[in-house]
Parts: structure tokens; sequence; C-alpha cells
């Protein structure tokens, strides 16, 4: 479904990507790891077009996007949930799930408010509340039902788990584990390894702008090495 080779780029006179090559297939969940600076997000800005590559090819669905601008790669079928969260404040939830919703690809089954309530319960009796009142972990749910609103082919999380509270954290796995289960490509960048490594299919390491290794999951856990050469404090 999607297929990066020989991506750079750089933010002025500093390259910060060299060459990475990447792919996610239909139906697979896919983690990209690696430390702090690594350049994680920096190769999901240059797939959904928010920093143009310098070099290499992104192609998504058998279509060379990454020189198209960022609201096709959307309308393409690709959902982002940026690090950060970056929900509208000003708007309630409901108005932060249905300013963004469509369902171009014409599903028969697209996701709603109400299946995004189902995923999310948290998040029923705080429907009219706004965005900016909301807890961290309130505020990433409501990101990735966003994200999920406009029905996306591939749904990519940056750092889907970053500061949050472990029951929140648990939630986050837990809508990760349905989309699984209901077959749903995603893309993942996050540092819970254990996790990852129970419900990725494959996993990609990234240092210093390079892929170093890439391997199953079962593949991962069974170099611990890896572990401490690349992802540990």
């Amino acid at each position: 479904m999607l297929k990066v080779s020989g991506l750079e780029a750089s933010y002025g006179e500093s390259q910060v990507l060299f060459g990475v090559t990447l792919e996610v297939g239909a139906q697979e969940i896919v983690a990209l790891l690696g430390r702090n600076g690594m350049g994680k997000s920096t190769t999901v800005a240059a797939i959904m077009g928010i920093l143009p590559p310098q070099r290499g090819e992104i192609v998504f669905d058998g279509r060379p996007i990454q020189r198209l601008p960022p609201y096709r790669i959307a309308k393409a079928g690709l959902g982002l949930v940026p690090e950060g969260r970056q929900v509208f404040p000003n708007l309630t939830v409901r108005e932060n799930l249905v300013a963004t919703a469509a369902n171009r690809a014409g599903r028969s089954a697209p996701w709603t408010v109400a299946k995004v309530l189902e995923l999310f319960p948290l998040l029923a009796p705080r429907l009219d509340r706004l965005a900016g009142v909301l807890s961290g972990g309130e505020q990433q749910m409501l990101a990735i039902g966003r994200a999920l609103m406009t029905n996306p082919r591939l749904l990519i999380l940056d750092e889907a788990t970053e500061g949050l509270a472990p029951l929140i954290r648990a939630e986050i796995w837990r809508c990760l584990e349905r989309l699984k289960r209901t077959g749903h490509a995603v893309l993942v960048i996050d540092k819970n390894i254990r996790t990852l490594i129970r419900i990725a299919d494959r996993h990609y390491i990234l240092e210093r702008g390079r892929i170093v290794w890439s391997g199953t999951s079962a593949e991962l856990e069974a170099q611990p090495e890896l572990h401490v050469r690349y992802l540990g404090v």
C-alpha cells in the first residue's frame, strides 16, 4: 500500500533523512522505531507532504505522491494523528470529529461519530466540551477519532502514547488491536517495544536518518541487543 524508497529530506542545510526505505502492506501494522531525534517524525512529515523530500520516491496505492501537497495526500487516503495531538481547541469534541469527516473511498460502513464513541467511550460525555479543556489522554483519543473520521486507507500515528497515563496508553493499544482485527493498515511511531512486538507485524529501526534494521516481531523479540543498541536511553 505504501512504499518509500531512498527518501532524503532536510531542514534548510541540515539533512535529516539519508535514503530511508520502508513499506506498509494492506492490513499490516508496521512500527517505526528509534530514539528521539533520529528522524521518525521527519519521515512522517515527508510522507504527508508537510516537508517536501529532496530525493526518493513515495508511492501510495501504486501512485507517486512525493510531489503532491498535503491536502491531496490526505484525500488520497492517508490519515495522520500528529505528534502533540493538535486538536482544534476552540471547537467541541463533536465539531472536531465532524470537521474533517469524509468517505471518499465509498466505504459501506464508514467511521461515524457513533463508531468513534464506541471505540473511545470516555469521549461520549464530553461531546459538547471544548477540546482545549480535555486532558492529554482525551485529546489523543479525539485526535485518533478525528483521523478515523476521514476514513483513511492508511492511518499514521506519530508518538501515539507519549506522555500519557498507563490507563490511557492501554486504551490506545486496545484501539490499535481493534484496527488490526478489522484489517486497517497502520504505521505507528512509539517507544513501547514490548507492546509493539505484540501488536505490529513488522518493524523498522531508524538511526541518524537511516534504516539500520527491519524485520518481524518475532525477529525483534529474538534480538534484545537491538533494544539496547538502538532503542535504549
